[in-house]
């Protein structure tokens, strides 16, 4: 079973958006599928619910009640867990960080949540876990140019030492939309832009945290980068 946390130090990042996007997009690909809400906001838990007909289970529970929800998954034969977090809450970041097998620090491409994400970077570090940096609701590109907004967070988010990811979510309404109903994007056929770019996110973190076994070199790598 992969672990996989959602975590950011500043609110409204999107962490619910990815976290809920990962857990549906491994439902949708035949994997049995968990999703821990720790955050007490319940957000991934309301998103769930809204939906209809199968999906991924989901449990609320508090960060210390983790390592039990973790074991129950790996009992009950589960391939997929995912961790919703509480932002800015870092004794909930660690317990999420000291359990996952890979992290996805959340980002905007602004200037608070690169601030924030600095200090969240150094909690990964510290702990020694792989992550990944996901640069999330950011503007969309025009003939292919990124906006100067995202430019410049890429280049800053050079001095964190972690890797980001190449796929970057795009701010749409169709993420939104899409929650409403308990969806993913790729489960909307009128959004086929949409549905491409979360198709391509799901891909890449699926070859660094599912499909990739335990010595994995690209795992190593990015463990190394921690």
């Amino acid at each position: 079973m992969r672990t996989i946390a959602a975590i950011a130090c500043k609110g409204g990042s999107g962490k619910t958006t990815i976290a809920t996007h990962l857990a549906i997009g491994a439902h949708l690909r035949g994997r049995k599928t968990l999703l821990a809400d720790t955050d007490p906001q319940g957000s991934s838990a309301e998103v769930l619910r809204a939906r209809r007909g199968g999906g991924p289970a989901c449990v609320a529970c508090g960060a210390a009640g983790l390592l039990n929800v973790q074991v129950a998954a790996v009992q009950t034969r589960c391939e997929v867990l995912i961790i919703d977090t509480p932002a800015g809450a870092e004794e909930e970041l660690g317990h999420a960080l000291a359990l996952c097998d890979l992290s996805l620090l959340i980002l905007r491409p602004t200037f608070l949540d690169l601030a924030a994400a600095v200090r969240t970077a150094q909690i990964v570090r510290r702990l020694r876990k792989p992550a990944l940096i996901v640069l999330n609701q950011a503007p969309v590109a025009r003939a292919g140019v990124q906006p100067p907004s995202v430019v410049r967070a890429l280049r800053a988010l050079q001095l964190m030492r972690l890797p980001v990811a190449p796929v970057i979510i795009r701010s749409r309404q169709a993420y939104q939309t899409a929650l409403e109903s308990g969806r993913s994007v790729e489960e909307m056929a009128a959004e086929p832009v949409a549905a491409r770019e979360a198709e391509e996110f799901f891909a890449f973190v699926d070859r660094f945290a599912f499909a990739a076994p335990a010595g994995d070199p690209a795992l190593a790598r990015m463990r190394a980068l921690g």
